[in-house]
């Protein structure tokens, strides 16, 4: 029951901070702890389409936020910055080298569970979620299983009472031509999923508001 609450509070600690206190930093050691978080996280056929770009340069937030109106307070107040890409259509296509690659030398599959999986994963694209007819498709499916990893890292911040915040107010094709220009995104191979900030409130949020139970959870 300790653990529940414990776990129940973090979530009531957690809110979208919108500024932080950027007098205070997060320890490397609490950070690592929030990036294994992601790391750890499942995704869909374990193939982790996930890219975790921290952004610490002050020079390339100031970039950033020209062109990322939902940032404004916090690309300059966060302690941490991190700009999560997800693969794209080239990468995440059943028969592309990288899963191929993934599945012999990640997942350390003997070759004929290889073909097998495979044949699962392209009826799996083909048929079931009908993922290949649009490049869009196929990375917005990528992106799922990054908010995955996105909020299981802003729920363990909240459990070691660190602030977070979540953004999708950003002007993607220009972030993404910010980050080619800096050499570190190939569009090839990643595009630009959603953005998080972490750091240390510097006011109390108001009461967290949600729905009643009773309006989101139906027993059939």
């Amino acid at each position: 029951m300790d653990l529940k609450k414990q776990i129940l509070e973090a979530y009531n600690y957690r809110h979208a901070c919108k500024e932080f206190d950027s007098s205070k930093k997060i320890s490397d050691e609490d950070f690592n702890f929030i990036l294994e978080t992601g790391r750890l996280s499942p995704s869909s056929f374990g193939f982790e389409p996930w890219r975790f770009l921290v952004i610490q340069d002050n020079k390339l937030r100031e970039k950033l936020k020209l062109v990322s109106w939902g940032a404004q307070g916090q690309l300059p107040t966060a302690s941490h910055f991190v700009i999560l890409l997800s693969r794209t259509k080239e990468d995440m296509i059943f028969n592309s080298q990288y899963i191929s690659n993934f599945m012999n030398d990640v997942q350390g599959l003997p070759s004929d569970v290889v073909e097998i999986k495979k044949g699962y994963y392209q009826n799996f694209q083909e048929n079931d979620f009908k993922l290949l007819e649009s490049e869009r498709a196929i990375f917005d499916w990528a992106c799922k299983q990054t908010y995955i990893a996105l909020g299981n890292m802003m729920t363990t911040a909240a459990l070691i009472k660190i602030d977070s915040c979540p953004m999708e107010g950003f002007d993607k094709e220009q972030v993404e031509t910010i980050l080619e220009q800096e050499g570190v995104l190939d569009k090839s191979k990643f595009n630009v999923a959603c953005m998080v900030a972490f750091g240390y409130r510097k006011e109390d949020p108001r009461p967290k508001t949600r729905q009643n139970m009773d309006e989101i959870v139906q027993y059939i």
